[in-house]
């Protein structure tokens, strides 16, 4: 029961700290977002595994969007890169026994950048078609999101290693 709590109170904690994160950003236009704050979501994912990577990535997401767009019919599409970024990290950490090196942090920080670059892109179109904005407006921004994307996670790969242990440290009572 303990363990549980302490998981639920972290996934919480890292929930609200995404969302912290997701304020202090860089916006370009109306398209685009520099933040690290997908940081909690990935630390969930490499310590506790892919259902609180899931987990803080969807709690945390859907909190950032009540709180910058409250509830709309693409609030669901909007969430879900997030979740999937968590479930993947921390189903490749689990698969690698929570044990990964700078080059597989490197790989999977930036393949999951990607694929949230390009889900972010996807929720763009298909939220254009349900609410009635121009799409192609926000193709000019895709370049800059993927390579921003790409940064951001070279260098979540050289802050996470020490991040991690010293987590780790802190959980295990050492």
């Amino acid at each position: 029961m303990h363990n549980t709590t302490r998981r639920i109170a972290t996934d919480a904690m890292l929930a609200a700290m995404y969302v912290c994160l997701s304020f202090v950003s860089i916006r370009v236009g109306n398209s685009m977002k520099i933040t690290v704050d997908s940081l909690p979501i990935l630390v969930a994912a490499l310590l506790l595994g892919p259902l609180d990577g899931l987990a803080v990535g969807l709690i945390g997401s859907f909190l950032n969007q009540m709180l910058t767009y409250g509830l709309t019919v693409t609030t669901v599409l909007w969430i879900l890169p997030a979740g999937i970024r968590g479930l993947i990290v921390g189903y490749y950490a689990k698969k690698h026994d929570f044990n990964l090196s700078r080059r597989q942090l490197v790989l999977i920080t930036t393949a999951t950048a990607l694929l949230v670059t390009a889900l972010n892109t996807l929720v763009m179109y298909l939220d254009s078609l349900i609410i009635g904005y121009p799409f192609a407006a926000t193709l000019p921004t895709v370049l800059l999101r993927i390579v921003s994307g790409v940064l951001i996670a070279i260098v979540f790969s050289m802050i996470l290693p020490p991040l991690l242990t010293a987590l780790r440290k802190i959980t295990s009572g050492n």
